[in-house]
């Protein structure tokens, strides 16, 4: 606790003023951070000082509250590159983030218990800064940090506001992603990476984490050939959360001949428990693409989930069992330039006759972005749930090529993207296949404009290698696991021997 106060006074976070006749004063309470004891006893480490914002009203004493924080995608595309160019990663930590957000509404807080100052037990805390549990505290602390950096010369992505880029002509470049208090930065250049070390641990209480080797409940391993991601230990605490450490594994998430749909004639499962499981898939795919379209089909049934779809969640966990190791590589030495893979399985919903399209990208390695959703309309033929699937794509094509713009990689040639139907590829070439599209919604015609414009080329693939596949449907275990391998996904144990720690 006393800790934590001096924290705070050092940072000039609030003054004692007179308890004010007009503004609502908002109570605090400690909060503790605990681990536990060899013995089993609860150890209290560390004390937080934080506020009751569900106390706060609109319009009095807060007004926006939206923070941006990085998406996932860009922290993987930002990882690929890395491994492309051969750049390390480096990761800072922000102590206590939030108490450097300068407020802009006027907020009043009691005096904290056990730190009442004497004589003055009438007073309350003007706030200057913010504190944690303050509606608007996350806002606060990124414009802190976005004025600043700004101020450095460092210019803000206009596709990624958590994404930073500063290049000198002598020097080279440097690119710097936040997510909340986690800083991870790369570039070329060693001087820019120390002077930004340097100006960020001046400014600000740092703690210098050196090479990025943990991030948002990933496993980063920088090797000599290599960057390796993972969520090991995260799928183990899956495992043992919901009883199934020691299961036995099962070769693919899906079984390849089952279909599910609403109402299967099985009684009704836990409500809760399924979405629990649910949730916690899809936080795992953000190193376990193979997962995906598992994850995808399960959120389906998150209402009244039935026996049969908590056996198959079950599946996937014992997938996971048998996977345990597996993450994505990104391998060094790749050209940067943006392949994109997308395919569709028409009709393959059960309930609505829908279809489920599927994308992914990569620089020729490990994938960093990829999706797989059900699409809004029913599609009359392969070729129009391809042609839907084609135009989803393109606009991550698109903004994955101004994020890389913004990395300085610009794109100067189209970015292929890999069908594996020659009907969709002619619609999208030649309007006089009108007759076949015109009940098609318009929002998915841009995709010839983006043809013609050069931003996306649509080139045909065999099915064999397509491997957008494996996100629209169950697959046999052989092709499964050649597809598999193609998005990236292998065990961690060959990377074993050339860690850089």
């Amino acid at each position: 606790m006393e800790a934590e106060m001096e924290m705070i006074e050092k940072n000039e976070t609030w003054k004692l003023v007179d308890r004010p006749s007009d503004k609502p004063v908002i109570g605090v309470k400690w909060v503790y951070k605990t681990k536990l004891n060899l013995d089993g006893s609860i150890h209290k480490h560390k004390a937080r000082l934080v506020v009751k914002g569900y106390a706060q009203k609109p319009g009095i004493d807060f007004n926006e509250t939206f923070a941006p924080v990085a998406r996932l995608d860009t922290i993987r595309t930002l990882i690929a590159l890395a491994a492309q160019k051969g750049w390390k990663l480096y990761q800072l930590d922000v102590k206590s983030a939030f108490l450097n957000g300068v407020l802009k509404e006027e907020v009043y807080v009691d005096q904290p218990d056990g730190f009442v100052t004497t004589n003055y037990k009438d007073k309350v805390y003007k706030l200057k800064k913010a504190l944690y549990g303050l509606k608007q505290a996350p806002r606060a602390w990124y414009e802190e940090i976005n004025a600043y950096l700004v101020s450095c010369g460092y210019v803000r992505s206009t596709s990624e506001a958590t994404l930073y880029c500063k290049t000198k002509e002598d020097s080279g470049t440097l690119i710097v992603s936040i997510y909340v208090d986690d800083i991870v930065y790369t570039g070329s250049s060693e001087e820019l990476i120390d002077e930004f070390k340097t100006e960020m641990m001046r400014r600000y209480e740092m703690t210098d984490l050196g090479l990025l080797y943990h991030f948002l409940g990933m496993a980063v391993i920088q090797t000599e050939s290599c960057i390796f991601i993972n969520q090991k230990k995260y799928a183990l605490t899956l495992l043992d959360k919901f009883g199934l450490n020691q299961c036995k594994p099962v070769s693919t998430p899906l079984v390849a001949t089952e279909k599910l749909c609403k109402d299967d004639g099985s009684d009704p499962a836990d409500e809760n428990e399924y979405r629990q499981i649910v949730g916690s898939l899809f936080y795992l795919t953000a190193t376990r693409p193979d997962i995906m379209f598992a994850a995808s089909l399960l959120a389906r049934f998150m209402h009244c989930p039935t026996k049969k779809h908590y056996g198959t969640a079950k599946r996937v966990l014992r997938y996971i069992q048998g996977t345990i190791d597996f993450g994505i590589e990104y391998q060094k030495g790749k050209e940067a330039i943006l392949i994109g893979y997308c395919d569709s399985d028409w009709g393959g919903s059960q309930d609505d006759m829908r279809s489920t399209s599927g994308y992914a990208f990569s620089f020729g390695s490990g994938v960093f972005s990829w999706a797989s959703v059900k699409q809004h309309s029913v599609a009359l033929s392969t070729a129009e749930a391809e042609y839907v699937s084609a135009s989803e794509a393109t606009t991550q094509a698109i903004w994955l090529r101004f994020v890389l713009e913004d990395f300085g990689e610009l794109q100067t040639d189209a970015t292929p993207l890999m069908v594996d139907n020659t009907s969709a590829i002619a619609m999208t070439r030649n309007p006089v296949f009108h007759q076949k599209t015109k009940h098609i919604n318009r929002r998915y015609h841009f995709i010839r404009d983006a043809l013609q414009d050069g931003v996306v080329d649509l080139r045909y693939c065999m099915s064999e290698e397509q491997v957008a596949d494996i996100f629209t449907k169950a697959l046999p275990k052989d092709r499964f696991n050649y597809l598999r391998g193609l998005l990236g996904v292998k065990p961690v144990t060959n990377l074993e021997g050339n860690v850089e720690m």
